[in-house]
């Protein structure tokens, strides 16, 4: 505050100050607080963690087929926006129903896009052949680690490398194999022919060799 007004502001009848302080009540500061919240204008979409779009796709998912199984969670990538630190504009997830034979696919997303809309939407229902050695279903309940935290541990690993390739963006992903045992997060920097990549154990949040 300028010292000019200093004076000012000093010379408020003390009378004055406390009838300000005795109308404004607790309720009055809260729904003033509420009304401003309401007409603050949004902020920009923000990127979210795998597991709050898993659980807004698992509830249609479950209407679909109660004996649902995960099969497969990705991070996607959205025109103009920028995946980071486990985070995605845009999540993928694949459930497969063993009574049905059947796989289906769902979206989560924050913003628009011509890759999917906002919201959760979920595609037509595909014949699945069942497990492979490579590709295994698993429960909800397995998925101890969330993604953010998955990329930490992975990013602590590649650290010296992330260091000399700080350009390098990373993806992420979620699946099971016979090799496991567990969900296993997949993030990858670069490439296959020119990245790192470290696997993260969704169960107990360790580093897969």
């Amino acid at each position: 505050m300028s010292n000019r007004y200093l004076p000012l502001v000093l010379a408020v009848p003390a009378a004055l100050m406390l009838l300000s302080s005795c109308s404004s009540s607790p309720e009055a500061s809260a729904t003033k607080g509420a009304a401003e919240a309401a007409t603050k204008p949004a902020g920009p979409p923000e990127p979210v963690p795998a597991m709050t779009a898993y659980w807004e796709m698992y509830k249609p998912a479950y209407e679909w087929s109660k004996d649902l199984l995960a099969l497969g969670l990705s991070a996607d990538k959205v025109q103009g926006y920028k995946n980071h630190d486990g985070l995605s504009y845009l999540w993928t997830a694949v459930f497969v129903s063993p009574s049905r034979n059947e796989a289906r696919t769902y979206t989560y997303a924050v913003v628009d896009s011509p890759a999917a809309p906002k919201g959760v939407m979920g595609r037509p229902a595909q014949s699945w052949g069942g497990a492979t050695r490579e590709s295994m279903p698993f429960q909800s309940s397995a998925i101890a680690i969330n993604s953010d935290a998955a990329w930490k541990t992975a990013a602590d690993k590649a650290g010296a490398w992330l260091k000399k390739h700080p350009d390098k963006d990373a993806t992420i992903s979620l699946a099971e194999g016979a090799r496991f045992g567990a969900p296993v997060w997949f993030v990858i920097w670069g490439d296959k022919k020119d990245g790192y990549a470290a696997f993260v154990n969704a169960t107990s949040g360790a580093i897969m060799k």
